[in-house]
């Protein structure tokens, strides 16, 4: 929503709060929206993002490229085209957008893909899908998008966190020698109804785990309102003891999530209540972007916490050792009342930095 909405004071404040504490963000890439009419691609929206994310040291995915959730109203009625079509997409998305955004969903919900409401509300794709095979369908969408951004981070992403994933999904995407077409897996979190708990998201860290790959928490959702049972109330509001749920439980799961070594990023879905899916009170932000008490929980975890800020006195030579979390540092050094400053990145895997210029 940034720059989205109808007060520019409120389009300020959306965007401080969201670079103050978030150093990843999702760009929307929905067909049917996205490319309303054939060939009138909302490109301008995503390199205004792009841009902004850039200026702010953040850095960007695209969600997804495919995903059979609802037709372009413009697509024909033959199959083979219609394949043709989402295949063009990927390369196209993908490569125009090559440097900007170099983190993709490539195939989004692949679990479920002839669900009824697929087949309601996108007849066209899902019957593409079907006709070509699951497992075509998938690899071809992934060396496509290979092909069109051979850097990229290439991810298939999914609500499943059980068989329908590992067995049907994840074992279907290899290519002929068995080699994943994957770089992460994405996993999906919304808990608008029930909250895993710390003992649920470890066990799926580690069934995941096992492939080898990074783990996206993709899509993170914890309300702090009535929990849904069936179906969403309306409306749906924030309150003090939801929202006091919500930061026990975001500490919680970020905690645990931020723990397990094969965890490479995590998505919360819904920064404000704003425009929130589902009406519901999903945001870190309430409907007047003030922070909740989640959003003030993560900051201090994630930047207080897991932030690592320390004072070392050089040796011999200049030489020093510290331990910190891995990500990008800035160092300032005093030396005979002059100070100087330098900048590292601290890697997964890294045991010496080498020699540091400073200037």
């Amino acid at each position: 929503m940034l720059n989205r909405l109808r007060e520019p004071d409120s389009n300020q404040v959306y965007a401080e709060r969201f670079g103050d504490l978030f150093n990843f963000a999702t760009l929307p890439f929905y067909w049917w929206s996205y490319e309303h009419v054939q060939g009138q691609r909302n490109e301008e929206r995503s390199d205004e993002l792009i841009r902004w994310c850039t200026a702010h040291n953040i850095t960007t995915k695209g969600h997804p490229l495919a995903w059979n959730f609802a037709d372009p109203p413009w697509l024909p009625d033959d199959m083979d085209k219609v394949m043709a079509l989402q295949f063009g997409r990927i390369d196209q998305c993908a490569r125009r957008f090559k440097g900007g955004i170099d983190i993709w969903d490539v195939v989004n919900e692949a679990t479920h893909y002839d669900r009824e409401v697929t087949w309601k509300q996108a007849p066209k794709l899902t019957e593409g899908i079907q006709t070509m095979g699951r497992a075509p369908y998938m690899r071809t969408a992934f060396e496509a998008a290979r092909l069109a951004n051979p850097g990229a981070v290439l991810i298939i992403n999914d609500y499943r966190t059980d068989g329908a994933f590992t067995r049907d999904v994840l074992a279907e995407l290899v290519d002929e020698r068995k080699k994943p077409l994957y770089d992460a897996i994405g996993i999906q979190s919304h808990m608008h109804g029930n909250y895993w708990g710390a003992e649920r998201a470890w066990r799926v860290c580690e069934r995941f785990a096992e492939y080898g790959k990074p783990l996206h928490f993709t899509e993170v959702t914890l309300v702090s309102g009535a929990l849904k049972k069936k179906n969403a109330p309306n409306p749906w509001p924030s309150t003090p003891e939801g929202e006091a749920r919500q930061a026990r439980e975001a500490a919680e799961f970020y905690t645990m999530l931020f723990s397990h070594p094969s965890v490479e990023a995590i998505t919360w879905w819904d920064f404000s209540d704003k425009g929130a899916w589902q009406n519901a009170p999903a945001g870190l932000l309430r409907h007047d972007l003030s922070p909740k008490p989640a959003y003030e929980t993560l900051m201090r975890l994630i930047k207080d916490k897991w932030w690592t800020r320390t004072n070392v006195r050089a040796g011999y030579r200049g030489k020093l050792a510290f331990r910190g979390f891995y990500g990008e540092y800035v160092v300032t050094a005093r030396l005979n009342g002059r100070s100087y400053r330098a900048a590292f990145t601290l890697e997964r895997g890294a045991k010496s930095l080498g020699k540091l210029r400073l200037e």
